[in-house]
């Protein structure tokens, strides 16, 4: 009798479970796994440090990037199952044609990253041990497919790298060159952030939003920061109206909402006077 019992009460539990699942809108059959083989063959391209083979003739780089081109076809197909076959094949030439910007891109990174970190002994070091160099890499992956309309695949991307690295930067924002993030944990970017050149973030800086608000969707809701500015660990930076201006220096701890002219110093007054001299460096 208990047995009998126990399988009502399991073919309850299921038959609820079921009818909860039927309410969810579907989602592309796309997983973290997907992105990691995606992100693995694309950073191949970009590092040679990152291959899984050594690229020894140029015909072995055509090899690459047609299993990136059959690969993205697929992903995007995936991600967007009413669109035609043409649709999707302009969208992946689109974006295997930026993918020698992207290297472009993602050396200048990883070069500022060396530059800017004594403790960094080599640009190999950097590209495979630093999450940030993973981190923004990824992003400069995802960010053309996002802009190119292709739904939730590039936020797995971003997920994925965040997962590994703790920095959340949403697919939408825009990043200029040279950037630099370092340490990195707990950075986290919001999709409308717009980011100059040469710009330094250190980790647990947020660039966020005011508030919540869905009607606010296609607004500006992040800040922008211009070129040349530091923000170091901890800082907090919202609103989409709030521009850092270019040259500045973001100290620790701080929070902002409104904008901050060029070459201006913002830092974290304490009240401890034993404390109030001192300079900081990480």
């Amino acid at each position: 009798m208990a047995k009998k019992t126990t399988d009502r009460a399991v073919a309850g539990i299921a038959r609820e479970l079921f009818r909860i699942h039927q309410e969810y809108e579907s989602a592309p059959d796309i997983s973290m796994k997907d992105a990691e083989g995606f992100l693995e063959l694309v950073l191949g391209a970009l590092f040679p440090q990152l291959a899984a083979e050594k690229i020894a003739l140029e015909k072995d780089m055509e090899a690459m990037l047609g299993s990136i081109k059959k690969m993205a076809c697929s992903l995007v197909q995936r991600s967007m199952p009413k669109s035609s076959t043409k649709e999707v094949s302009d969208i992946v030439i689109r974006f295997m044609e930026q993918l020698p910007e992207i290297a472009s891109a993602v050396r200048l990174d990883a070069e500022r990253l060396k530059a800017g970190d004594p403790a960094a002994h080599s640009l190999a070091e950097v590209i495979k041990t630093y999450p940030g160099c993973l981190a923004v890499t990824a992003h400069r992956i995802a960010h053309p497919l996002y802009c190119s309309g292709v739904p939730i695949f590039p936020r797995i991307l971003a997920e994925y790298a965040h997962r590994l690295t703790g920095i959340d930067i949403h697919p939408g924002a825009r990043i200029g060159k040279s950037f630099y993030v370092d340490h990195g944990t707990g950075v986290v970017i919001g999709g409308t952030s717009i980011i100059g050149d040469h710009v330094n973030i250190y980790q647990g800086v947020t660039l966020g939003a005011l508030k919540v608000d869905e009607a606010a969707r296609d607004q500006k809701r992040h800040p922008t920061i211009e070129d040349n500015v530091t923000i170091y660990a901890n800082a907090t930076i919202l609103g989409g109206e709030t521009v850092v201006g270019h040259d500045s220096v973001i100290g620790g701890n701080v929070w902002i909402t409104q904008s901050i002219l060029p070459y201006s110093r913002v830092m974290y007054k304490s009240s401890d006077k034993a404390a109030s001299g001192l300079d900081y460096s990480i």
